[in-house]
Order: C-alpha cells, then structure tokens, then sequence
C-alpha cells in the first residue's frame, strides 16, 4: 500500500555516496526531504540534483535534510556526481542512495507499474521531525521539480505547524495567513492579539506570526 499523508515513514538503511546511513539517524530532530531518480545520467534529473545542490544552504536553514535516490550502483553514482559538478556548476552535497536491489523504492511505493516496471518514478517525499509523511508528489519522467516550489511548502509546512494557521493560494513567506476554522473568535483574540480581517466568518486573514 501506497504512503498517505499522515503516515509514519519506514526507516532503512542504505549504501550512499556519502556511505552508510540509517535514515531516521540521519534526520535526526529535524526534517527530511526524500527525491527518487528512475536511473543515473538522465537528463532531468542531472539538472535537478545540480539544482538542489545549489538549494542546499536554503534547505540548511529550514533544518531540511536532502537524501536523493537512484537505483544503480554506488561507482555508477561517483560518475553521474562528476558530470552534475561539470554540467550544473554545483558539486553533489548531500546522500545519493545507490538502491540498486530496489529495497528503498518499493519501500515508498516508488516504483508504479503502469509507468514503468524496472524504474522509479520521480518522487519526492516530505517527512517532518515526527517522522510523519507531509507531503508527496510525483512527477512524469519529461518534467522538471520545482524546488522553489518545494521550499515555499516546507515554509508552509513549517508555519502551520507551529502556528493554527493555513497558508492561501500562491502564499510566500511573509505573506498574510488564514485563520483555521477550528479556532473560534474568542480563541483568536487571544492567539492573534492585534486582530485580524474577516472577508468571511469562515475567511480570516491575520498577518504572517512572527514566530
């Protein structure tokens, strides 16, 4: 059975180009970011992995540790590692998993039958301190992740769950929140002291909290 939002994530352990790790070890408190590849020297994800590289300092700062994966072997890795370095100016700064016994990706459902049999698909997992599943997407071999995108949802995920907000469409860090319904106005006035706006009593926007 597929993971769903809410689950707890397996652990496992897994040769790296970084060596051995034991995934919840190397997660530590904090959280984590799992992203699949069907196969090394793939076009999009050379430029996905040289992507994040880039990202790390951002990831770095949320407390987000990266852990990629690939289902060939460990040398096969250090050869892509060397042609992402040359071909996307950013060297290889985080695990890259060499899973090729396939032990991980059927772990986390990776692999969809009517995509392909043999590779996994372009997952990528999201995983918070709890070691709870907080977001998945998978995307088709022909397009590329947005990591922007992926670091504006940790933002979100980061924000309510600190705070009984929700982040609105198209929502940036700094950007207004919405005040869940669960919390009524009496409630609110004591969380959001300095008010907020109703559009409707079920739409509550307050500015971003500060903490």
């Amino acid at each position: 059975m597929a993971l769903q939002l809410g689950d707890d994530v397996p652990d496992f352990t897994a040769e790296t180009t970084e060596g051995p790790i034991k995934f919840f070890d190397y997660l530590g408190s904090g959280w984590g970011v799992l992203f699949s590849h069907p196969k090394d020297f793939t076009p999009v994800c050379t430029t996905e992995l040289g992507r994040v590289s880039a990202l790390k300092p951002e990831f770095d700062k949320r407390n987000v540790k990266v852990l990629g994966l690939s289902v060939d072997a460990l040398d096969s890795h250090k050869g892509w590692a060397n042609d992402i370095h040359e071909t996307q100016g950013h060297a290889l700064n985080f695990p890259l998993i060499a899973d090729h016994d396939k032990k991980v990706a059927n772990l986390y459902g990776m692999i969809h039958p009517n995509a392909s049999d043999t590779f996994t698909v372009r997952s990528v997992f999201v995983i918070g301190p709890d070691k709870k599943l907080k977001l998945t997407l998978t995307y088709p071999a022909s397009t590329g992740r947005n990591f922007d995108e992926l670091l504006r949802v940790i933002d979100s995920l980061q924000l309510t769950a600190k705070h009984k907000v929700a982040t609105p469409s198209d929502w940036k860090q700094g950007g207004d929140v919405i005040i869940v319904p669960s919390v009524n106005d009496n409630d609110a006035k004591a969380l959001f002291p300095d008010g907020w706006k109703t559009v409707k009593p079920y739409l509550r926007v307050v500015p971003q909290p500060k903490s």
